[in-house]
């Protein structure tokens, strides 16, 4: 059988809008920090900051 896997899909979230605008995959084991990312916001049209949001 194949091992479970220790990934988890997350969004990523606009700090100026609030729309959850990617799906991504992080690792669960170990203690990451919070990601933030840069990221293109299609209804502000520029680069703003991303945050990890769980559903």
């Amino acid at each position: 059988m194949a091992k479970a896997s220790k990934r988890e899909w997350v969004w990523l979230q606009c700090s100026e809008t609030g729309d959850l605008n990617y799906r991504i995959s992080v690792n669960v084991s170990g203690g990451t920090p919070k990601l933030e990312l840069k990221k293109y916001c299609p209804r502000l049209r520029k680069r703003t900051v991303h945050k990890v949001k769980r559903k």
